[in-house]
This record gives C-alpha cells, sequence and structure tokens, in this order.
C-alpha cells in the first residue's frame, strides 16, 4: 500500500479534514457516556446537586461545619463565602431568592472556579458527614454520654446539661484537637469508597439546607438534567454532522484516487512497448485497472473513516473506563488480550488466501476472455463441454477461496459480538457487587459498559481493516508494479526532428542490426542491412517465423534493435520522439484492428480532420467502397467491438484505407492482403501504387504474387537475409524463394 500512497498527494487537504472530523467525532463520541453517567449519578441520585459545596448555606450550619474543619480549611472555605444578612445592600433581591435569610443570616458562596470548586468539595463534604453522624447519633443516649466523657464532662453530668442542649453544643465545649479527631474518625469510615462516594453521601444534608433555605430542590434536578440531555443532543449532532462530511469527503478521496489511478495506469499501458506487453496479459491488466483500483478505493475510503477513528476509540475508551473504576481494569485487560488472540489467528488464516484471490481473478478473467475470443473456433471443433469445463474450474477456484474468507469473516462478527456480551456480563456481576458495597455509583457502571462495548467495537472495526487491508494491499502492489514498471522504449532528452533531412523524406535504412527479445539467448534477427527508398515498394517475404514481422516492428520501435541502427529520414529512431516517429508512418499491422465506432471514425483514426474527400479516396483506393455503399448509412454504419459486425477482408481494406487518410512518407503493410482474393489484391496494389506516390512502402507477405512488381524484394531465412533484389533477379539467385515461388505459382506463371 506504501507504493500507492504517494497518489494521495493531491488530496492531502481532503485527508487533513477528515483526519480531524475523525478526532472531533470519536471525542463526542467518547463524551456521551460520561454525560450519560452524569444524569444518572448526578441528575437522577443527587437531585442535580453536583458536589457538597451549596451555593448557600445558613449561618448556623456553617458553624457547626466550621468545628470539624482544620484551621486552613476554614479560613479557605470562610474566604470563598460572605455573610449576608439584613443590613447587606444585596439583600431585597437575595431574600427573594432566598426567603429565610428574612430569619437568619447566610452565608452565600462567590464565584468560584472549577478548580476552587473541587477544592473546597472535600473539607466541606467530609464536615458534612461528620454533622450527619453526630445529628444521627443524638438520638442514641448511649452516644450522647460517650460524647460527653470526651468532652471531660463527669459521669452523669450529661444528664444535668440545661434542657435543649445538643450533642453539637457539647462537641462545641471540645478542645480543638478532640474535633479533629472526631473527624478524622469519621474520614477513616468514608475513606475506602472514594471521594466520589463521600460526595454522594454528602448531598442529601446539601439538598436538605436548600429546602430550609427555600430553594426548590426539584428545579434544580430538572434544570440539571435538561441542561446535560441538551448538551448530549448537541454532541449527538456534531458527531453525526462530522460522520456524514467524513463519509463524503472519504467517498471523494476515494472516488478520485481510483480515477487517477485508471488514468495512469491506461496512460502507462499506452506507453508499454511490446518487451512491457510480454510480462503482462491482457487480461490481467484490465484486472488491475478495474477490480484492483476497485479493491484500493474501497479500503481508501474505508481507511479514511475507520483506521483513524477506531484506535481513538479504543485508546480514549480505556482512559474514560479507567477513570470511572480501576478495580474493574482487568476486565479491560481480559477483553483486549483475547481480541488481539483473535485477530492475529483470523489474519494468519486470511492473509495467504488474499494473495490468491487476485491471482485466480485473473485466470477466470483470461479463461473468460480467451473462451469468447475463439467462440467460433470452440464450435467448429465441438469443444464447448471443454471450454465449459476449463471455465467451470477457474470459477470454482475463485468461488472456493473466496468462500473460505467470507466464512472466516463470517465467524468473526458472532465471535466479537459474544466477546462483548460476555464483558458486559461481567462487569454488570463485578460493578454490582460495587454498587452495594457503596464502592461504584450505578451511572458510572452503566458508563463504564459503555466504554467496553466502543473499545470491543474498535477493535472489531480494526480487525475488519486487517482483513481488508491485505486484500488491498495485493491490489496496490499489482498496480504499483505496472505503474513502476520502468520502460524499455523511451523517448530521448533532446529528440531530433524527423524533419532535419528533408532530402531524405521517406527513406529507410537498417545498419547492421541483429535483434533478440528481452531474456532470450538467441538472436531472432542476425545482421540485416538494407535501404527503402521513396517511391518505391521493398518487400519481405519468407518462412513462417523467419522474422519479417519482428523486422517491420522494430521501424516504428515495438521493440528496439538489439545491435545496429535503423534511419528513417536519415535519422536515428532512437533519437527521434516516438510521436514524431509514428506520424512519419502509416501502419496496418497483421491482423486488423477496428475501434467501436463507425466507418468514417474508424477512417479518421490517423488523420481526425481529414475531409470528406480524403476518406472517399482511401476507401475507393482501399477497395472498400463497394461494401461501404451497400451498407444503408454507408460511412455512418456502426463498428461493433473489435469489428467483428464486418468480414475479415472488410477488415483488413477498412484497416488499409485508415492508413492511406493519414498519407505519410512511409508505410508498413504487415501481412496486410492475406484475407483479400487474388482480383482484389492485384487491383488494390495497382491502386495503391498510383496513390502512394514517391512514398516508401514496406510490404510483409506470404504471396509471390503479391510482392512480384515490388522493387526490392528482401528474402529472410532464420533471422538472416538470404536474398535481395527483384523478382526476377531472385528467381535466378535465391533458392529459398525460388521454393516458395513453385510452392505458390505454376512455373508458366511465373
Amino acid at each position: 500500500m506504501r507504493r500507492i500512497f504517494k497518489y494521495l498527494k493531491p488530496f492531502a487537504g481532503g485527508i487533513l479534514a477528515c483526519v480531524v472530523l475523525v478526532f472531533l467525532q470519536a471525542m463526542c463520541d467518547l463524551r456521551l457516556p460520561d454525560y450519560m453517567s452524569n444524569i444518572v449519578n448526578v441528575g437522577i441520585q443527587q437531585g442535580g446537586v453536583e458536589d457538597a459545596v451549596p451555593d448557600v448555606i445558613r449561618q448556623s450550619e456553617m458553624e457547626n461545619l466550621l468545628l470539624f474543619m482544620s484551621e486552613s480549611d476554614s479560613a479557605k472555605v470562610l474566604d470563598h463565602y460572605s455573610l449576608k444578612d439584613s443590613r447587606s445592600t444585596d439583600y431585597d433581591s437575595l431574600v427573594s431568592k432566598y426567603p429565610a435569610l428574612a430569619e437568619q443570616p447566610l452565608y452565600v458562596l462567590g464565584d468560584l472556579t472549577k478548580e476552587q470548586r473541587a477544592d473546597l468539595n472535600e473539607p466541606l463534604s467530609k464536615a458534612l458527614i461528620v454533622v450527619s453522624g453526630i445529628n444521627k447519633a443524638a438520638e442514641d443516649p448511649e452516644a450522647m454520654q460517650k460524647m460527653a466523657e470526651q468532652s471531660g464532662m463527669p459521669a452523669g453530668q450529661m444528664a444535668n446539661l440545661p434542657e435543649g442542649t445538643s450533642l453539637l453544643d457539647v462537641i462545641r465545649q471540645m478542645p480543638y484537637e478532640q474535633r479533629m479527631e472526631i473527624t478524622a474518625s469519621a474520614a477513616e469510615q468514608f475513606a475506602s469508597l472514594g471521594q466520589s462516594m463521600m460526595t454522594q453521601s454528602a448531598i442529601p444534608l446539601v439538598k436538605s439546607e436548600y429546602e430550609a433555605v427555600g430553594i426548590d430542590v426539584g428545579s434544580i434536578q430538572t434544570h440539571y438534567i435538561l441542561r446535560i440531555g441538551a448538551m448530549m443532543l448537541l454532541i449527538s449532532l456534531i458527531a453525526a454532522a462530522s460522520t456524514i462530511t467524513v463519509g463524503f469527503i472519504a467517498s471523494k478521496i476515494g472516488a478520485g484516487l481510483a480515477r487517477n489511478l485508471r488514468g495512469k495506469v491506461f496512460r502507462k499501458v499506452e506507453a508499454f512497448s511490446n518487451t512491457e506487453f510480454d510480462r503482462y496479459s491482457t487480461a490481467s491488466l484490465i484486472t488491475r485497472t478495474t477490480n484492483d483500483i476497485t479493491q484500493v478505493q474501497m479500503v481508501i475510503t474505508m481507511m479514511l473513516r475507520m483506521v483513524i477513528y477506531a484506535p481513538i476509540m479504543g485508546i480514549g475508551g480505556t482512559i474514560y473506563a479507567l477513570n470511572k473504576s480501576v478495580s474493574m481494569s482487568w476486565i479491560i485487560a481480559l477483553a483486549v488480550v483475547i481480541l488481539l488472540s483473535l485477530m492475529g489467528s483470523l489474519f494468519l488464516i486470511v492473509m495467504p488466501k488474499f494473495k490468491l484471490v487476485q491471482k485466480l481473478i485473473d485466470r477466470l478473467n483470461l479463461v473468460t476472455r480467451e473462451n469468447l475470443t475463439g467462440i467460433m473456433v470452440s464450435r467448429a471443433y465441438n469443444t464447448q463441454a471443454f471450454e465449459e469445463e476449463r471455465f467451470d474450474k477457474a470459477n470454482q477456484d475463485l468461488t472456493k477461496t473466496n468462500l473460505f474468507v467470507n466464512r472466516v469473516m463470517v465467524c468473526m462478527m458472532p465471535a466479537m459480538m459474544l466477546i462483548m456480551n460476555l464483558v458486559n456480563l461481567l462487569i454488570i456481576w463485578v460493578g454490582a457487587h460495587q454498587v452495594a458495597d457503596a464502592a461504584m455509583q450505578v451511572g458510572d457502571m452503566m458508563a463504564y459498559m459503555q466504554y467496553a462495548m466502543q473499545i470491543v467495537m474498535s477493535f472489531l472495526v480494526i480487525s475488519m481493516m486487517f482483513i481488508m487491508i491485505p486484500r488491498a494491499s495485493v491490489s496496490a502492489e499489482r498496480i504499483a508494479d505496472v505503474l513502476d514498471t520502468e520502460i524499455s522504449i523511451r523517448d530521448p532528452e533532446n529528440p531530433v526532428s524527423m524533419d532535419a533531412n528533408p532530402d531524405q523524406k521517406g527513406l529507410v535504412e537498417f545498419k547492421n542490426v541483429s535483434f533478440k527479445f528481452p531474456g532470450a539467448e538467441e538472436y531472432t534477427l542476425h545482421n540485416i542491412s538494407f535501404t527503402a527508398k521513396p517511391g518505391e515498394t521493398t518487400a519481405f517475404i519468407g518462412s513462417t517465423g523467419s522474422g519479417k514481422s519482428t523486422l517491420i516492428n522494430l521501424v516504428p520501435r515495438f521493440y528496439d534493435a538489439t545491435e545496429g541502427e535503423i534511419l528513417v529520414n536519415g535519422v536515428n529512431v532512437k533519437q527521434a520522439a516516438q510521436s514524431d516517429l509514428h506520424n512519419q508512418i502509416g501502419y496496418v499491422p497483421q491482423k486488423g484492428v477496428l475501434f467501436t465506432g463507425t466507418i468514417a471514425s474508424n477512417l479518421r483514426y490517423g488523420e481526425t480532420d481529414a475531409p470528406e474527400e480524403a476518406v472517399l479516396k482511401a476507401a475507393e483506393v482501399a477497395q472498400a467502397t463497394e461494401f461501404i455503399e451497400s451498407k444503408p448509412t454507408k460511412f455512418e454504419t456502426p463498428i461493433a467491438q473489435g469489428g467483428t459486425n464486418v468480414s475479415g477482408g472488410q477488415k483488413q481494406r477498412l484497416s488499409i484505407a485508415r492508413a492511406l487518410v493519414k498519407k505519410p512518407p512511409i508505410y508498413i503493410f504487415d501481412d496486410s492482403f492475406s484475407a483479400l482474393d487474388f482480383k482484389t489484391d492485384a487491383v488494390l496494389r495497382a491502386a495503391l501504387h498510383a496513390y502512394t506516390g514517391d512514398s516508401t512502402l514496406l510490404i510483409v507477405a506470404q504471396r509471390v504474387g503479391t510482392i512480384r512488381h515490388a522493387e526490392q524484394i528482401i528474402v529472410l531465412d532464420e533471422g538472416e537475409i538470404v536474398g535481395k533484389g527483384t523478382h526476377d533477379e531472385l528467381m535466378q539467385s535465391c533458392e529459398v524463394y525460388r521454393e516458395i515461388a513453385y510452392s505458390q505459382l505454376r512455373k508458366e506463371e511465373l
């Protein structure tokens, strides 16, 4: 995949936007369980009171709390409270808010930061719990007597105290050190609960104080739940908007990358020489351009949406869960270990199969393409059953592999869900005991379950990406192999113009040219030298495999000569730009190739602006006018893919006409008259000689009758020139030529 990532540079802005939005989405999703926990803990259980720091408290109650605070804590608390009574300047506004102010002074809390409030929470919660415990102890005579003894009163004196004396009055008479001992003793009992549980224990006293002051406690709860609910709704909307936006941007990036890769692969393949085409089959190139790029597109889109999101959720969920309860961290650790083991096992099983899938797709495409291309031959030889069996084998191999991979993926989802449900069950079991022991709040347990689900789901997403990425990596490597293929035939850095020698226009020279295919040990052509002059026809003939087509393909640089030089217009073809070289050549291949479109569009393929007169004349010279005119729409007659709706001879004539429309200085006919009958062949060659004028004609032929009137005939045998001259000269001097001639024509015809 790394080799493909460099093609994502044009989408850097979109990728950055996806990263930011995915991070925002993850943060929003991680906050929701925390808010849900607050609604349960604070909104429902604590009545909307967030901490043990009362916003307002009666003077008498504040004095009771100060009894059980250290001097430093007392000073800190009093620094943040202001005593209000009837003489206060803001009395009128406060008394409407706190009706109890009309009867007694109140302490009102000033504006605090979050940190300052948290700092006051600990001493106030401890003091509130101690006061609550003492008020309950006051109902027990034995407890009252014990407190009296601690204050230093003689035994029985407690009963002689004035009527109305409370236990707090007794404690108020104690020395400071004794009061701190009482506070420490009470704090020890709650120390194991943690600060959150101490705060929750002190909340009922704060609510009681609010009721005593005249505050509607129900409105506090309603306001808190609505406020937190609105925050959750807002966060959910932000997360949803981020998800939608990320999906849109990721889809655009994936589609844009696929578009660019298809374009690059197509342009790269267009630059391939025959050497590169020998490395990649047509079926494989089609698979790489379609299926492989689709795989990369899909995984890039998923990566932008999930690869960043899942780790954030996994790590963030773990951190938030530990903040809720460290004691249950072993549950998360156990789930993570099981998930990693499952993912590792799946990865080891599936990875080799993914590497095999793309090769099997190549094989299936190859069999299908061969079968469709050669369907007439298959019918003629009654081999449909064999072809069906061959296709069925390729299809079955691919199906079995895909089924194996899909079965593994299908098993993964239930396994993940089972783990997730077992983790939830374990959290409920352990958490319920902690809630019963007052070591954990219900909301925290619920949030812990949500975070555990998020962690498991993040691993589920990561595991799915681990399955998708290997397959996409194989596809990416196959695409990168094509894009990184070193082109064997390149244009020079400073190309020479083909018009540099106007007096040699159309001249083709081979100087001691030898050629062997890449990787081959033996040469296909040996020391070929000849000159093809403008206005003349140079023909090549020889037995099958003698190297005729290979030789002719060296002129347009479909292959490069291994040794020697090839000059066109007096310029070495390796020193010219390929586009400039190809402009000098009208090429008619051995197998006529037509493109989807019309007859007219095919004839104008090499010269799109050719006038109608030139098209008509070319068709006339190529002896194609008669069958074109017989069509209802004539030159606008559609041509099917591959030219399957015209005969072999018609296809050859249209290919010849296409080259003639271009009017180049050099024509190459690679056995382009083989599908023509003798009469059409003779008429076409006569018209061709008159039409081409001063152009150079290079003709590869199998029939002596096609080339007997050529000014120069070159006879090839096993890659070497064994004869060169006119027909009459070769009949006298070349044994190979005579054998070919006598095998085709009677002595009287020659």
